[in-house]
């Protein structure tokens, strides 16, 4: 897959190409649905695949919700985008500009002369142009003006991929790992840079590996404890992670903390990807670390008895 970060970069391909647009957050299985379709209009018009796609979310500046949580940072987005056989992925910079073209000029300058558009894929309620005006029937007509074909993502289809990012969103929040796995169809995984700690872990034989997401859009899940695995050095390692405040000694602000089993080196200022299987429980404060420790010590059992009979 060929990634390009705004479509100036993009050279128009002398091959027609078969484009979808949206947002894509989760890149889940609703999405790849569409995806697929894509993939497979192509091969079959010996067209290029290209999805059109935009950060920052379109929300964040019409709206300028800020409090808005993404299941993807771009860079997470675009690795799950690589791993299909989308040919070419286009990550448009989003700002008010952009949103005032008007629906004929984003035909005529992006779909026709930029893109080389052959066949658009889109869905049935998808609105575009300047205060979102026009409707799939412009883009029909549209198409026959400038001699593209449109392919309309039915309203079930449509409704099965929002119920889906909703869903999953939803059991994120309340800590349902196994309800958003189903939906996405992989594990959901925060990424981020190990940072140095307190070290209080250590003191107690569960030192931890400090989370640090830069990206303040990223759904995170909710505060507890989970059973998860990361790839360091080309190798899997299992382990517990626990996000949260540590109300034990009086933390005040969310941390993302993980204890990998079986693993002692100097990870510190390494990018790592943490996978999550399961929630264990939620986070407590305790009378001591005595008692910690001896929770912990309960939450690694029930960890390597999951991982054992499930992974």
């Amino acid at each position: 897959m060929k990634s390009f970060n705004n479509l100036s970069a993009f050279k128009t391909p002398s091959n027609k190409t078969v484009v979808t647009i949206g947002t894509f957050d989760g890149v889940h299985i609703g999405h790849k649905y569409v995806l697929r379709k894509v993939i497979q209009l192509a091969q079959d018009n010996n067209y290029k695949s290209t999805v059109l796609t935009f950060f920052p979310h379109p929300r964040m500046v019409l709206q300028q919700d800020s409090s808005i949580k993404l299941l993807n940072t771009i860079q997470e987005k675009e690795s799950l985008l690589s791993e299909l056989e989308i040919e070419n992925l286009i990550i448009h910079p989003f700002d008010l500009d952009f949103s005032r073209l008007s629906a004929e000029d984003f035909i005529k300058e992006i779909l026709v002369e930029k893109l080389n558009v052959g066949i658009i894929i889109i869905g049935h309620d998808h609105r575009f142009g300047r205060n979102r005006t026009a409707t799939i029937n412009d883009l029909i007509e549209y198409g026959k003006e400038y001699g593209f074909d449109v392919q309309e993502i039915s309203a079930k289809e449509i409704d099965d991929i929002a119920i889906s990012s909703t869903k999953i969103r939803t059991a994120l929040i309340e800590g349902d790992i196994y309800k958003a796995t189903k939906y996405l169809g992989y594990n959901y995984f925060i990424s981020g840079k190990i940072v140095a700690g307190k070290k209080i872990g250590r003191t107690i034989g569960f030192p931890t590996a400090n989370i640090e997401v830069s990206e303040d859009y990223k759904l995170i899940p909710k505060n507890g404890v989970y059973i998860v695995s990361s790839t360091i050095n080309n190798v899997k390692y299992f382990g517990m992670m626990n996000i949260g405040v540590n109300p034990t000694v009086e933390g005040l602000e969310q941390k993302i903390e993980v204890h990998f089993f079986d693993f002692n080196k100097d990870v510190y200022n390494k990018d790592i990807k943490i996978e999550i299987y399961s929630r264990i429980r939620d986070e407590k404060k305790y009378n001591s670390l005595e008692e910690l420790k001896t929770q912990l010590k309960k939450d690694e059992l029930i960890s390597r008895e999951f991982i054992i009979n499930n992974l």
